[in-house]
């Protein structure tokens, strides 16, 4: 297979969820499916493959079909760390990055990403809703790998200011926003439901 122009897939559940009460936000259920699924859901159409990077509860996530990478060491060092441990394993030029706790999204939101970041050729492409940037919904080039291990090595974490290293394009969702919405909490599970419900 040849790797140019393939592009994996990241759906990062390795949180540790503090204001879930530390729940594995990937399993918890949404009108009766786990979240993890509504990220498949609209990650597998746009993508040669996929990948879940989790660090608890691997043969959970393991039932869903597709591999599942664990962070390098298991310190929940946030979204980066995951995204390395997938570098480290994946041959493919691009991966495009989502969380696993925002069941609004949908393939063509991804779509609209790949899209932006192929016309620009830039070495990372970021979600904005038009007032903030949402950096871990992200394409970005394999070919970063060193400097994300650098910048961890260094003990840094913060996702924005790593990606501002680099030649990065801003996705614009400003017409949508309220698709970035995602599950940090009890309240906003309930509310991220009802809307569901109502679609």
């Amino acid at each position: 297979m040849n790797q140019q122009n393939k592009v994996t897939g990241v759906i990062l559940a390795g949180g540790l969820a503090r204001r879930m009460q530390q729940q594995d936000k990937g399993l918890i259920l949404l009108h009766d499916k786990p979240l993890v699924s509504y990220a498949i859901a609209a990650m597998a159409p746009v993508v040669d493959a996929l990948v879940i990077n989790a660090n608890r509860n691997q043969a959970e996530y393991q039932q869903f079909g597709y591999p599942v990478v664990s962070d390098q060491n298991l310190t929940f060092a946030g979204p980066l760390a995951g995204i390395l441990a997938v570098m480290t394993v994946v041959p493919t030029d691009l991966l495009l990055v989502m969380p696993c706790d925002s069941p609004l999204i949908r393939p063509e939101h991804l779509q609209k990403m790949l899209k932006t970041q192929a016309e620009q050729d830039a070495d990372c492409a970021v979600a904005s809703d038009g007032e903030r940037l949402h950096p871990v919904f992200l394409v970005l080039k394999s070919y970063l790998k060193t400097s994300l291990e650098q910048y961890l090595e260094a003990g840094e974490r913060k996702i924005d200011r790593w990606l501002m290293q680099h030649d990065w394009v801003q996705v614009d969702f400003s017409d949508q926003p309220e698709v970035f919405q995602n599950i940090n909490t009890p309240e906003q599970l309930k509310q991220v439901a009802e809307v569901m419900h109502e679609k």
